[in-house]
């Protein structure tokens, strides 16, 4: 997606399906591009193909991740070994992805698959990254993830803001499922990102947008709702743990959906924090997978689940 604005000129935003991150290729002017985020392994090819025809003929230099969650970082290898691109990765998950610490990574709570990579830098809040003729602003936006960043390019009012904001809110707060505080994060970053004088938002997930403050209001009001009952983020969450396997996926019997529920920690952890115990995890799970169905997000077909 090339938006025809001469602010946001030598940006190209990829806007994916809803489940595997946009990515937003960074014009080099001769120097080099750069791509923010790479979207999920199962779209790198995809990937790929985009970056390539986006760069006519210019070198991809570097991706650099805001976070590591799987869809945000799932195509990192394959630019690798595509481009030689050198990944950058915010600093708190450094020794996590060099050691491959799929547990603080989260790929295994969580039971995503994200390809091994390397890391070779770090992109350090607080500092400026210069890729062609914009410099873009590293800030700190925990929440979504404790270690997550947004880039701000300030000369021309335009905020890369990950999961950190949404046109209608923000991504699951993942710390708040592994039982920590996590919404007092979401509402600092949210502060952060309202002093700031953005006038484009390119979102982690969804179109760009320009009404920064019906995006904060929308998502402070989503916010206030999750702080005043944690239970409804939690099943939510669980829902989009649901989905998002099944994106992976595609398909799989019910059968063997409840033998990776009952496998998937931070579904099981979401199942006994909700205080089930007189329904059973596959119960609950048969619960949450036909409102799924309900809404249109997933079909059932002769016991049989598949995305849709």
């Amino acid at each position: 997606m090339v938006i025809d604005h001469p602010v946001l000129h030598g940006l190209t935003v990829f806007e994916r399906g809803w489940l595997s991150s946009n990515n937003v290729l960074l014009a080099g002017d001769g120097g080099g591009a750069a791509l923010v985020d790479s979207g999920h392994v199962a779209h790198a090819a995809q990937t790929v193909a985009l970056v390539r025809h986006a760069l006519a003929g210019e070198r991809l230099a570097c991706v650099v991740n805001t976070h590591l969650h799987s869809d945000h970082c799932g195509g990192n290898a394959t630019l690798q070994r595509e481009f030689g691109a050198v990944v950058f990765i915010p600093p708190g998950h450094w020794q996590a992805a060099l050691d491959w610490d799929e547990d603080t990574l989260s790929y295994a709570p969580t039971r995503q698959t994200c390809e091994r990579f390397t890391p070779q830098g770090t992109v350090l809040p607080g500092e400026t990254l210069r890729v062609g003729r914009r410099a873009w602003q590293v800030l700190a936006a925990p929440g979504h993830d404790p270690h997550s960043v947004v880039l701000f390019d300030d000369a021309n009012g335009v905020l890369i803001s990950a999961d950190a904001l949404w046109e209608n809110g923000f991504g699951v707060v993942f710390p708040e499922l592994a039982g920590e505080p996590g919404f007092d994060e979401v509402g600092a970053t949210l502060d952060l990102i309202a002093g700031l004088d953005a006038r484009w938002v390119i979102p982690g997930h969804g179109a760009p947008f320009t009404d920064v403050p019906g995006a904060l209001a929308r998502a402070r009001s989503r916010l206030d709702a999750m702080r005043g009952d944690p239970a409804r983020h939690a099943r939510h969450a669980a829902k989009v743990l649901l989905k998002y396997h099944l994106m992976e996926v595609r398909s799989q019997s019910v059968a063997r959906l409840h033998l990776w529920a009952g496998d998937t920690p931070y579904l099981r952890a979401v199942w006994q924090r909700l205080g089930h115990p007189q329904r059973s995890l596959h119960a609950w799970c048969d619960v949450l997978l036909r409102e799924l169905v309900d809404t249109g997000a997933l079909a059932l077909r002769d016991g049989v689940v598949h995305d849709a």
